[in-house]
């Protein structure tokens, strides 16, 4: 992304972001969290076909629980500026947690490749998240998809958006492009 700033037009960019959330809403769908979901990980061919990469962290979810987690132990390292607030908090990892970083990926990409939160530290990102601060839109970003990363970003994870919502939203949004 970075060696091609400004040289995808937004169509080619919701077009990457719905394959990403294509392959999400499948993990979901299999009960899988990949935990690790960011654009470091996403794999793009010629054709601009995204693949998610990755799968170390991945943990399949127990569907017999009527809210299904993954509860990692102590000790592990997480990607801090990828992780919803209640994964870093206790540890527990939801589909939801994956639309959180699905959204951090949403804003890597419309902002080519841009470290999420910049130059700030760890703790300064987790602070400032628990604070209710969130990445503002991108250069040029299309109001609806920086309100869809917004809602990516929901401190309470049960107002997250699906996988299924977000696929059907970058679909309109591929089917009729964003000025």
């Amino acid at each position: 992304l970075q060696l091609n700033d400004g040289r995808f037009t937004m169509t080619q960019l919701v077009g990457m972001l719905r394959g990403v959330a294509g392959v999400m809403k499948y993990l979901s769908d299999m009960n899988y969290v990949h935990r690790d979901l960011a654009a470091r990980n996403i794999l793009v061919n010629s054709n601009l076909v995204c693949k998610v990469s990755d799968f170390g962290l991945s943990r399949f979810l127990d569907d017999t629980s009527a809210d299904p987690t993954y509860t990692s132990s102590l000790g592990g390292k997480i990607p801090i500026r990828w992780t919803a607030p209640e994964a870093i908090a206790f540890r527990k990892f939801t589909t939801a947690s994956d639309v959180w970083s699905y959204g951090i990926v949403m804003w890597e990409v419309v902002s080519y490749g841009e470290r999420p939160y910049w130059d700030m530290s760890n703790q300064d990102v987790m602070t400032a998240v628990e604070q209710d601060y969130r990445l503002p839109p991108p250069m040029d970003c299309p109001m609806v998809l920086h309100q869809l990363m917004l809602e990516c970003w929901m401190k309470e994870r049960n107002l997250r958006p699906k996988f299924s919502r977000i696929v059907g939203t970058l679909d309109k949004l591929c089917a009729t492009p964003p000025a």
